[in-house]
């Protein structure tokens, strides 16, 4: 069956929990808990994923609620739109692309990283260093060639990409099982110290890096309208998702915490990786690497899938250019939007694995703004139009409200200059700045112009 927008609406209740859960739980879970733990302690690291975590999930309550009120394509796109009018629906979408962007262009480097611990031979043929990590030909057009071929899948359909992604779930989920039962064995307290590093100023930096590491259960309003389910449930399986994902962090961070030294987390290349080596030997070693791969895949998936619909939507709006608002004749999917993001992806491994943090980095910054948007919206529609049908109903209402846009400003204020994880200049702060220019040209040389012709 066609949606309004001539989508396909296929997606299931598995489906959907598996796109969720998949994109909040992609390469990050393995890459940087290490990061977390040595930014703030062990302890103090996991005590700021708290945080965030009850952050996030207050934020994904206001989520619920709007999508299950409007469950369209595109997400913050028709929420924004709606209460903040053309302008606030611009820059809340165009933020939102970005993270989703990032978060694809992450996991471009990031696979060849993981293909390297499983076959070391990888990585020969040097092309150029940047920040002293060097560029491998072959490693960049496996990143580059992965990419094409996840756009690939998206374009055939999202119900091919949804099967796809719950089978690689439970890959991910052996390997959390495996970190659970290393744990009981092996898992030591007195290898949890530090428990605390830097204080407050510490912990603070290690929240900086929660978000995007938590984002993605907004992929679910973003194919809201491709979900083939009551709005009610779709709202309680976007919390859901949020719950579980918490979760998964807090028991990885114990893992490494416990099974690994302080000095031992410092000498790991990844520290998670580590951890299971030390319970399990190199056979643990390598169910780690296949479970990265596995996040790898799940969350590009899931973010090739979101950030597809919120461009199709910008581009349906005369935000963007009208060939982004595409739909292949044949599959039914935003065929143009999807290359958009798969090519930008492809091109992300020759900046080389320093970049990692540089996507980390920007794309959170730019997540808070998209966040606070949404949660403003949320505000003005609660008092504008009471009376809108809501199958799922955040608790607290507007006092939940006010407190989103605390957290988001809050969270938004430690990526700004001489806080404890600024945005590093130039190259995090040229992505954000690069990004918003393009988005400016789009709106001055695209959208005015557009308003103008329709008479809005």
């Amino acid at each position: 069956m066609n949606t309004k927008h001539g989508l396909k609406r296929n997606l299931k209740k598995l489906d959907t929990l598996a796109l969720s859960f998949g994109a909040m739980v992609g390469w990050s879970w393995v890459a940087l808990a290490t990061d977390i733990i040595g930014r703030g302690g062990s302890l103090g690291g996991i005590i700021g994923t708290v945080i965030v975590g009850i952050i996030i999930l207050a934020i994904g309550l206001i989520y619920a609620e709007l999508a299950s009120a409007m469950p369209d394509v595109g997400g913050e796109h028709v929420y924004s739109h709606r209460a903040l009018g053309g302008t606030g629906a611009f820059i809340c979408t165009w933020s939102i692309v970005f993270v989703y962007i990032a978060v694809c262009a992450f996991e471009a480097v990031a696979l060849p990283s993981v293909l390297t611990g499983l076959f070391p031979d990888l990585g020969n043929v040097s092309l150029w260093s940047v920040k002293g990590s060097n560029v491998y030909l072959e490693l960049a057009l496996i990143g580059a060639g992965t990419s094409i071929i996840i756009t690939l899948v998206n374009i055939r359909g999202i119900k091919l990409a949804a099967i796809i992604q719950t089978v690689v779930v439970g890959v991910i989920l052996l390997a959390g099982i495996m970190l659970v039962v290393g744990i009981s064995s092996s898992g030591q307290i007195a290898n949890m110290e530090p428990m605390y590093v830097g204080g407050i100023g510490g912990m603070l930096a290690a929240m900086a890096l929660v978000p995007f590491m938590m984002t993605g259960f907004d992929v679910i309003p973003q194919a809201a309208e491709e979900i083939d389910l009551p709005p009610r449930k779709i709202g309680i399986l976007l919390v859901t998702s949020i719950v579980f994902a918490v979760s998964w962090y807090i028991m990885i961070e114990l893992a490494v915490a416990s099974l690994l030294t302080d000095e031992g987390r410092k000498s790991a290349d990844i520290g998670t990786i580590a951890a299971a080596e030390a319970a399990f030997g190199e056979k643990g070693k390598i169910l780690l690497l296949i479970a990265g791969l596995a996040g790898i895949l799940t969350s590009w998936n899931s973010f090739l899938i979101g950030g597809s619909r919120a461009i199709f939507a910008m581009a349906e709006d005369g935000m963007l250019p009208a060939f982004l608002a595409k739909v292949h004749p044949k599959y039914k999917t935003p065929s143009n939007a999807i290359w958009f993001i798969g090519i930008l992806s492809a091109l992300a491994p020759l900046l080389g694995r320093t970049s990692l943090v540089w996507f980390v980095d920007a794309g959170s910054f730019s997540l808070m703004i998209a966040y606070f948007l949404v949660v403003i919206s949320f505000i003005v529609l609660r008092k504008r139009e009471p009376e809108m049908n809501r199958p799922f109903r955040a608790p607290g209402g507007l006092l939940i409200g006010g407190f989103g846009v605390l957290a988001s400003l809050g969270m938004a204020s430690l990526y700004l200059p001489g806080m404890p994880a600024a945005l590093v200049w130039p190259q995090e702060w040229i992505m954000v700045l690069a990004w918003f220019v393009l988005g400016a040209l789009s709106y001055w040389f695209v959208y005015l112009p557009y308003k103008k012709q329709k008479g809005l």
